[in-house]
């Protein structure tokens, strides 16, 4: 009686099937990351990227141990990214990471199944990526760049920064949906602060930067507000150089384009986001499913400031904007 009945609970057992999302036993799961630009290299690294793979160690993953990590880069070109987010598909991964529009796009396109993590991205809904942030519906989640108050702050930030600001320049690529709504954000934050607007538009073409800073040369702002989307964002070194050269002061919306030599620069911290994508990873492979998981928005904001960049432009930033400072570049 008692074989009949170990017999049947083992019966059961292998009767019994594994949750859609669970891991089998034994089984390494797979992380595909999709990124739109360049490995890192000792003089341009990625801390973005370091920082979601510290949240996995942190989480219990290493690489080559409890999981492999599957890489596929762009090279800052958007074209490619359709054929890599099909190439991850092929290879059966676990989860895709990735982030920026056109990458979470393209490997929307790729699968309806497997899930998606955003690491950071603007306005998802605006975008059609997911349904809504609390109910993302589909095989996609993650984390939104999205904080609409932050352009008012970011020019006060300015203003603070430049007291004799009156007339404000925003660099922004009028060929993205998404940037509509923040050049909108943007105009309405200036009317409020009484400062004049002008509009510097972008549309994908490297040369229209050119052209835009030429128009700066002619109207002679007193400060730049540059927004951010995939193109501004691949092209912030070249930007930060325009800025320096037609000697403008800019404010910019994350801490990589005053890495890269701009002047300062306030809001989320993308580090931040990279490292609980993590989160959501871990979620995911114990079985969660995408459309279960909302899309959070930023926690953590930085303020960041060059000082080397102010003394070339022969700038003094206030000590009150200093103090609040999350980060100085000296």
């Amino acid at each position: 009686m008692r074989l009949r009945t170990v017999v049947l609970v083992a019966l059961g057992i292998l009767a019994t099937p594994l949750s859609a999302g669970a891991q089998q036993p034994g089984r390494v799961p797979r992380i595909g990351i999709l990124l739109p630009g360049s490995p890192p290299t000792p003089a341009t690294p990625l801390p973005t990227l370091e920082a979601f793979l510290q949240g996995l160690r942190d989480l219990g993953y290493v690489e080559g141990r409890n999981v492999a990590l599957e890489y596929r880069w762009a090279e800052g070109k958007l074209d490619p990214l359709s054929d890599l987010a099909a190439e991850l598909v092929r290879l059966k991964v676990d989860v895709i990471v990735t982030h920026t529009a056109p990458a979470i796009q393209a490997a929307k396109k790729a699968t309806s199944t497997v899930p998606i993590v955003m690491a950071a991205v603007g306005d998802p809904v605006v975008t059609g990526l997911v349904a809504s942030l609390a109910r993302p519906g589909g095989n996609i989640t993650g984390l939104s760049l999205l904080a609409p108050e932050l352009a008012g702050k970011r020019l006060e930030l300015l203003k603070e920064t430049l007291p004799k600001l009156s007339r404000v320049a925003v660099l922004w690529n009028s060929a993205s949906p998404a940037m509509v709504h923040t050049f909108r954000q943007a105009l309405v934050a200036a009317e409020t602060l009484g400062v004049k607007f002008q509009s510097l538009e972008v549309q994908g073409d490297p040369t229209d930067f050119e052209r835009a800073f030429s128009a700066i040369t002619r109207e002679r702002p007193d400060g730049l507000f540059v927004t951010l989307d995939p193109f501004t964002s691949r092209h912030r070194g070249r930007i930060a150089e325009l800025a320096a050269k037609h000697r403008v002061p800019a404010m910019y919306e994350l801490r990589e384009f005053v890495d890269a030599g701009g002047l300062m620069a306030y809001g989320p911290s993308s580090r931040d986001l990279w490292r609980r994508a993590a989160t959501y990873v871990d979620k995911i492979l114990k079985g969660a499913k995408p459309a279960d998981l909302p899309v959070e928005q930023p926690t953590k904001f930085e303020l960041v400031v060059n000082l080397k960049t102010a003394k070339a432009l022969g700038l003094t930033i206030p000590q009150s904007v200093l103090i609040r400072a999350d980060h100085v570049i000296q």
